[in-house]
């Protein structure tokens, strides 16, 4: 969101809002009133999602109703003529935004930004007061519409983005969500031409004057490089009530791609006739054109990729918070799933928070983004106006991101009006006329309009792909095809049983066995063999989905992700790691606990040329790795009856501990270039705690929050995996933990070896001391374990200041009626899945 990245100089201010409000369940009367005491009411900073939930949370557990938020505070000073405007990034449902007593905004939907202009309704020298009502109760007159007892996610509900307040002066470059300009408003800056030579990017500004005198003077535009370097500039006389289009030419360009995702910084400055600055924003370009074609496949910066994109889904809920996600942990996300190996994500199902979408600029991931919609289509006309309004947000909020791959404007497993589907996409053109861009939906459901078709690669598990006449189908098709969601495998829609859904805590078996049908199952499924198999004109496909979430239409989870919702990695996450490239340095997982329980045969995910393995000092065993085709990564390596845990007790009897190991190697070109040692778990000695944050800060600011894992190891460090102690945690200093043992947060169990908990930060920078303990403490049982992390200052000033986190249960609701309602509609949505799977 350009209109928040001011340039220095341009007098532009940009506050975090998110700090010092007062929150409650229900809808009190006056509650909009600026008046109104709500002195009672739960202290809370933003991101806030409502409440706090066990991580295990599905079948619609969570409240849905209305609720109040209000927040005092003093306006900050304003140039002469200037405007402040209020940001919220997301709330969930419908809202009503009051100042001062005064509505001046409503909104429907949960997933794009609500832009206010509050200049007219500030008292610039006294007491402000906003009050904002946020009701996620099922609607259907806009999207998704669904009942969330009848979806397959849940609308948790709140301020759950977040909130910022910006001034300009009268002179400014406006926002696009403000001034509602098809192809435009605020900057666009779209890569039109690229060679290896010269690259053109062109842009557009479009500028507002709110003085009472017309005035003029010049637009310039400063592209830097990394260094700050000028590599291309443009200067324009301009009225400012006008807009400024250019091209600037960039000479020997560095391209933006997944495996170097080069930004460079555009600045653009507006001036008065003297040379002042009245306004300035800054974004990061990264300089990338993409294509489609079924003779080249997907087509990056001219070149044919040379690999399919493959990566997951997201759902953006996290254990205990919802969706109240902090940037840092949207930031860790993207970087763990870069790690996995991924190099496109789809936004499952509705555009994902904007500081999710710049880290994928920042660390090379493409993005599907899709509108909100699940399972739902209601022909009344308001709702079909609410999905083109979304489209339309999506798109100028997202336009400028080199991560976006496709538009995905359709709604989601929904079989809408073929006019519709026509209008949705025109919609998408009309709004991204400056390049060739993309747009997709199932190839069963209105596929003429849509650039890039999901279905399946040609594997014998769908119908879709047997028979002559689809055979002749796809020989005519001329557009390039992706699977939107692929890896889950149910018995049927209602009990949900499936090899691909497996809690991290069943353990070592449940989790290769959904690795291993994520990667080549026995029988025809849509799996990494397959899609690495595929033709040319099949471009990728992305995994349902990378994070174990909540669901509001069945009582367990989704249990498929290769994380679970605290972001724990399961064995399909490795999986997914040994997919990297060479170039992107060796990897190895061993992918065996050595327990009692193990399976004789030890698989291995590794990108090398060779495996060696040796077990308890056994004559090592050498196999080449193999690809799933010609230039594709590697199959697991599955080698076969060498584990024998009477091997391990033999030597572990006779004293040679040392000795019972199993040592894995990777080789190539004939050295070793990366090497493992896995050891049996001795006897539990003490809790090591490590800090989760992929290196990303703890902010000072009352809302951030990281996780800790605590993990019981024996005296080698070895993790004990079997293992049932209770943890309980302690916090001091500048932190504190997220929920208590009402939602089984804090003591909490071991499972599959680790325990995690959730240490947010307060408004004020400091060292934070986290403690952890068995529940019952004797001679013999667990070391205890301490750790000390550090939040830093945030680098936006707020307006407000943190009043801490409350939180008090939400109200009591009686659900037997409605059980029984929605147990006879659930037929209807299992029938829906099958036909879009």
């Amino acid at each position: 969101m350009t209109s928040l990245n001011p340039t220095e100089d341009s007098g532009r201010c940009v506050y975090s809002f998110n700090p010092g409000w007062r929150f409650i369940f229900g809808d009190p009367d006056g509650a909009e009133q600026a008046g109104f005491d709500d002195s009672g009411w739960m202290p809370v900073n933003l991101p806030h999602g409502l409440e706090l939930l066990p991580a295990d949370a599905s079948g619609s557990v969570n409240y849905q109703g209305p609720a109040w938020y209000r927040k005092r505070f003093s306006a900050p000073a304003v140039r002469e003529g200037g405007r402040s405007i209020l940001c919220f990034e997301s709330i969930m449902g419908r809202s009503e935004i009051y100042l001062n007593g005064r509505l001046v905004k409503q909104h429907r939907g949960g997933f794009t930004p609500i832009v206010v202009d509050i200049t007219d309704g500030l008292n610039p020298e006294g007491e402000n007061v906003i009050a904002v009502c946020a009701d996620n109760s099922d609607d259907p007159s806009y999207p998704p519409g669904k009942e969330q007892c009848l979806m397959d996610f849940c609308y948790f509900g709140g301020i759950y983005r977040n909130v910022w307040l910006y001034t300009h002066g009268a002179v400014h470059i406006t926002d696009p969500h403000l001034v509602d300009r098809v192809a435009g408003g605020g900057i666009v800056a779209i890569c039109t031409s690229l060679s290896n030579e010269k690259a053109v990017l062109s842009a557009q500004v479009h500028l507002k004057n709110h003085g009472g005198n017309k005035v003029d003077g010049t637009v310039n535009l400063r592209l830097l490089d990394s260094a700050g370097t000028i590599v291309a500039r443009f200067s324009q006389p301009a009225d400012f009530e006008d807009e400024v289009c250019c091209e600037m030419d960039v000479l020997n360009p560095h391209m933006w791609s997944p495996s170097d995702p080069y930004l460079y910084r555009l600045q653009v400055r507006v001036l008065d006739r003297e040379g002042r600055v009245c306004d300035g924003q800054e974004l990061s370009v990264g300089l990338r054109t993409i294509d489609f074609n079924k003779q080249q496949g997907f087509v990056l910066n001219g070149e044919p990729y040379g690999e399919k994109l493959v990566g997951v889904n997201r759902h953006q809920d996290f254990a205990y918070v919802g969706n109240a996600l902090p940037d840092s942990v949207h930031v860790r996300d993207v970087i763990k799933l870069k790690d996995a190996g991924a190099n496109v994500i789809r936004s499952a199902h509705y555009p994902q928070s904007p500081a999710f979408m710049d880290a994928c600029d920042r660390l090379g991931l493409f993005v599907i983004v899709a509108t909100p919609g699940w399972q739902f289509f209601n022909p009344d006309p308001a709702f079909r106006e609410a999905v083109y309004w979304d489209v339309r947000q999506m798109i100028r909020r997202d336009r400028n991101h080199p991560s976006l791959l496709a538009w995905e404007p359709a709604l989601n497993e929904t079989v809408c009006p073929e006019e519709f589907n026509r209008q949705v996409w025109e919609i998408v053109h009309e709004e991204m006329p400056q390049r060739r861009c993309y747009s997709t939906c199932d190839h069963h459901v209105h596929p003429l309009y849509c650039d890039l078709i999901y279905r399946h690669p040609p594997t014998a598990w769908r119908d879709d792909f047997s028979g002559a006449a689809d055979a002749a189908a796809d020989a005519a098709e001329e557009r390039c095809y992706f699977t939107r969601e692929w890896g889950d495998n149910v018995d049927d829609w209602n009990a949900h049983n499936s090899p691909s859904r497996v809690h991290r805590s069943w353990g070592e078996l449940p989790q290769l066995v959904q690795a291993l049908h994520y990667a080549e199952p026995s029988y025809p499924y849509t799996c990494l063999k397959t899609i690495h198999q595929a033709p040319v004109e099949y471009v990728g496909a992305t995994l349902w989905c990378g994070f174990d979430h909540q669901r509001g239409y069945h009582p367990d989870p989704f249990y498929g992700g290769l994380m679970d919702a605290f972001r724990q990695k399961k064995y399909s996450w490795y999986l997914f790691r040994s997919q990297r490239s060479l170039l992107d340095g060796p990897v190895l997982f061993v992918a065996h606990e050595l327990t009692p329980f193990s399976g004789r045969d030890i698989v291995v995910f590794c990108n090398c040329e060779e495996v060696s393995l040796s077990f308890c000092g056994r004559e090592t065993v050498r196999k080449k790795c193999q690809p799933w085709c010609d230039g594709a990564p590697n199959a697991p390596m599955v080698f076969e009856n060498e584990f024998d845990f009477m091997e391990l007790k033999k030597l572990q009897r006779a004293g040679r501990t040392s000795e019972a190991v199993l040592e894995v190697k990777g080789w190539v070109d004939g050295r070793c270039v990366i090497s493992k040692v896995r050891k049996p778990a001795l006897e539990k000695e003490a809790i090591v705690l490590t800090v989760d944050d992929c290196g990303v800060p703890l902010t000072a600011d009352g809302s951030d929050f990281v996780t800790v894992i605590a993990s019981v190891v024996d005296v080698t460090g070895t993790v004990k995996r079997l293992n049932k102690d209770v943890i309980r945690f302690e916090v001091e200093g500048a932190g504190h933990l997220v929920g208590d043992g009402n939602i089984g947060a804090n003591p909490r169990a071991v499972e599959w070896g680790t325990v995690p908990v959730l240490i947010r930060s307060t408004g004020s920078a400091g060292k934070i001391t986290v403690r952890a303990r068995p529940l019952q403490a004797g001679i013999r049982s667990l070391r205890p374990a301490e750790i000390t992390l550090e939040s830093v200052p945030p680098k936006c000033p707020a307006v407000g200041k943190d009043a801490g986190m409350e939180y008090r249960h939400a109200p009591v609701r009686d659900y037997g009626p409605a059980r029984r309602l929605v147990q006879a509609r659930l037929r209807g949505v299992a029938e829906q899945q099958a036909d879009f799977e």
